[in-house]
């Protein structure tokens, strides 16, 4: 595992796992709880994601984009790309809103996305993948293509097997068994 890796294990141990009694957005109960915005809304946490999905991203030439369900990538992409600027492979960056708002205008996504464009999904924990395949039907609808989905922690409880079925690649940091 390489430093800038196995330091954001730490600090994902350190900050964002959480033992006791909890209920998830599915519904499950579950003995853990990831509370990953803890990490994200730290300095050297969101550095770190940013820098670690920005080398899986400027693999593929053709992305030219990366968003997410608010509110769990918005820090995340704000990271990517800020960094993509540095490097000169500029991004744009998009979020998904639960619901459209009910003023202004009106909007479900916010941010640069347009027909056609190529982009990555990110997100900070995936459990049953419900609100990401929110996030990328939305996208859909709106005429991009999502490449990939990437998340920080996988929680191994079947949100690779939903994104496998729709075709899309994905890709998280870490996946809970190896953080537990």
């Amino acid at each position: 595992m390489d430093t800038e890796k196995q330091r954001l294990k730490e600090i994902l141990q350190e900050k964002s796992i959480m033992r006791g009694d909890f209920t998830l957005a599915s519904g499950k109960k579950s003995d853990y709880y990831i509370d990953a915005r803890l990490t994200t809304l730290d300095a050297e946490g969101v550095y770190l994601v940013g820098k670690i999905f920005l080398s899986e991203i400027i693999g593929n030439s053709e992305i030219v984009g990366v968003g997410g369900p608010t509110m769990g990538a918005d820090p995340i992409v704000g990271s990517v790309i800020a960094q993509s600027h540095v490097i000169g492979k500029k991004l744009n960056g998009f979020l998904v809103r639960k619901e459209e708002k009910k003023h202004g205008t009106a909007k479900l996504i916010e941010g640069n996305l347009s027909k056609g464009d190529r982009v990555v999904v990110v997100e900070d924990v995936v459990t049953t993948a419900g609100s990401v395949i929110k996030a990328i039907n939305a996208v859909q609808e709106l005429g991009a293509i999502v490449e990939s989905v990437f998340v920080i922690v996988d929680r191994e409880e079947g949100g690779a097997e939903k994104f496998q079925e729709m075709g899309i690649e994905f890709k998280p940091i870490f996946k809970i068994s190896e953080l537990l």
